[in-house]
Formats: C-alpha cells, structure tokens, sequence
C-alpha cells in the first residue's frame, strides 16, 4: 500500500497507518523491524521528515522503538 498524494489527510499519518497496519497484519514478524528510513522514502515516494514523523507517532503509540545506528523494532522497548 502507498500513500495517497492527492488526499488531503498529511503524508505522515497515512504511512503511519499503512505501516500500523503492516504491523498488526504480521508482515514484519520475521525480522521484527521495520524498513530503513531510506527504503520506506523511496518506496513511498516521500520525505525523509515524514517518515520520521510517521515513526514518532509509532513511537508514541507504543508499536514500535528505535536504537541508533541499528533501526526501528516492533513492540516496546526492553527494559
């Protein structure tokens, strides 16, 4: 799924969705991370801020984490 240029709703909620929905569907089970940045920029077609912006919201919701240099994990944080 890509996100939508000409809706209206902002780029980063939509790949914040479609990504909350890759994520509830398994279909980063196996490696238990998300994409990179880049790759998630260049498939979707957008900025570098809002994928990053779409990951916050992520973040925030408790979906995913991110460790520098080594990526954004799917579920909470370890302790």
């Amino acid at each position: 799924m890509k996100v939508d240029q000409r809706d209206p709703t902002p780029l980063h909620e939509q790949l914040a969705a479609i990504l909350r929905a890759e994520i509830k569907a398994g279909k980063f089970a196996e490696s238990g991370m998300l994409p990179s940045e880049s790759y998630l920029q260049q498939e979707q077609g957008v900025s570098r801020g809002t994928v990053r912006r779409a990951i916050e919201t992520l973040t925030s919701e408790g979906l995913v984490f991110t460790i520098a240099a080594r990526g954004t994990f799917i579920g909470k944080r370890p302790s």
